[in-house]
């Protein structure tokens, strides 16, 4: 469950771009979101973004085109789709997918990675902001140190092929996450 603190309702340009999208749509289209969009919408974190990251599009389909970057609806709203392929989630992260803004943008449906699964889709990357991000939602969300771990090591590391610098990574983190804010 998102924060109390963060709306049912996305802000301008997003609400009228996902309306735009979903009203060309023939289908239902559910979007698995990545990402800092995510991060600002659903859990609160206090920064912008001009793209929604998104790990799967079910059934597959090609945004590029209709809403990816220099789309019309880019061009028009100045906000646009990113297919994120290249990230490793754990095995099961869509058992615990969570709906942004339900039923907002019917035939289109946001769904957002649980906390956890935020967290660890953001280790093999390891940027300062990823650490930042990740050490918001841990602090946040009031995450325990040992679900995370539970959850990298039985959903994630068997998939990943730098497991070993991902367990340090991993273990730097939980360092940060415990230490003083």
């Amino acid at each position: 469950m998102p924060p109390k603190s963060v709306s049912n309702v996305l802000p301008p340009p997003w609400d009228k771009f996902l309306s735009e999208l979903a009203s060309v749509l023939t289908e239902p289209l559910e979007l698995h979101c990545v990402g800092g969009f995510s991060l600002v919408h659903f859990y609160g974190l206090p920064r912008s973004t001009a793209d929604i990251d998104y790990y799967a599009a079910i059934p597959q389909t090609d945004l590029d085109e209709i809403a990816g970057e220099n789309s019309a609806l880019h061009k028009k709203h100045k906000v646009y789709l990113h297919r994120a392929a290249v990230m490793s989630l754990p095995d099961e992260y869509e058992s615990r997918l969570q709906e942004l803004v339900p039923g907002s943008f019917k035939p289109l449906t946001l769904r957002v990675l649980d906390p956890y699964d935020c967290i660890l889709s953001k280790i093999e990357r390891n940027l300062s902001k990823d650490r930042d991000d990740a050490d918001y939602l841990f602090r946040t969300q009031r995450l325990d140190s040992a679900t995370l771990r539970d959850r990298y090591t039985k959903e994630l590391r068997p998939y990943l092929a730098k497991d070993r610098e991902c367990d340090l990574t991993l273990e730097l983190w939980l360092e940060i996450f415990e230490g003083p804010p």
